[in-house]
């Protein structure tokens, strides 16, 4: 498919990779008109995008689907890279996983720290009890969940990403992932996705693999890219696409990693004005 579809691609052909939650999503969670607007154009235009997210698949498809992404040239990298998922045909076209030791004893170490911990199988969100940190992350993703005092009982294959959260004392989170960085070296990898999130992925997933991964599988050069994100796991995207850029709203370390900031924030239309300067 990819290559039927490069007979009809010109060199000015772009694919836009952009960050969901505080970048293409206003902070109330929709997109706003000028933002659906500005990706309709891109796509009748023949350009393709991709939805880069930390999320499971199963809440981005909700977002593409919403917003209408299922024609050709639409994409998403789920699990910040552990997933490259195709819109248009529903299909996962690469995937990778947490071995399920790393898994177990990412609980075990959260559980010891007291921090809230949670993983997921194909659809739902995977945990050990019901707090305030799993009410508030689904209300977020509109994920179901299922509950166990061993996560392994209820994991059908490995998963793609533990996600540990605390709403109260972020500074728990940052002493944690320090502590741990020895530990997780050639396991895991670790970043957080905003201040109250801390991820551990596939050791060789992250948004950055996925935009190299995708235009590879695609037969697009890097020169193409243009990638738009916010918070920390978005500055391996930025730095591997050909322009990196952050929004108004972005964290001062995603600026400093970009080649451009936006006038305008997540909640006016970032995204409209990224695809008007750098794909139209």
């Amino acid at each position: 498919w990819a290559k039927s579809r490069m007979g009809g691609m010109s060199m000015n052909h772009k694919i836009l990779f952009v960050d969901l939650d505080a970048t293409l999503l206003s902070d109330d969670k929709t997109v706003s008109e000028e933002n659906r607007a500005a990706i309709q154009k891109m796509l009748l235009a023949g350009h393709d995008i991709v939805l880069s997210t930390g999320r499971p698949v199963e809440s981005g498809r909700a977002v593409a689907r919403e917003l209408g992404l299922k024609q050709p040239g639409c994409y998403m990298i789920a699990f910040n890279g552990a997933v490259l998922y195709d819109c248009a045909a529903d299909r996962v076209l690469l995937k990778r996983s947490l071995p399920i030791e790393v898994t177990q004893e990412l609980f075990e170490r959260a559980a010891k720290a007291g921090i809230y911990a949670q993983t997921y199988n194909n659809t739902e969100i995977i945990t050990t009890r019901h707090t305030a940190e799993l009410e508030y992350y689904r209300k977020k993703t509109g994920l179901s969940y299922k509950l166990s005092a061993n996560v392994l009982d209820l994991l059908e294959e490995e998963p793609q990403k533990v996600l540990m959260i605390d709403l109260k004392n972020t500074g728990r989170l940052a002493r944690f992932r320090e502590k741990n960085l020895e530990w997780e070296k050639g396991k895991c990898t670790s970043f957080f996705s905003c201040r109250e999130y801390l991820e551990y992925c596939p050791l060789d997933a992250s948004k950055g693999t996925g935009v190299s991964c995708l235009t590879k599988m695609l037969n697009l050069p890097l020169d193409c890219t243009v990638a738009v994100g916010d918070e920390e796991n978005d500055i391996a995207m930025l730095n591997a696409a050909h322009i990196g850029v952050a929004v108004k709203n972005a964290t001062p370390e995603v600026k400093a990693a970009a080649d451009y900031v936006t006038e305008h924030d997540n909640n006016h239309n970032a995204i409209a004005e990224v695809i008007e300067r750098f794909i139209l």
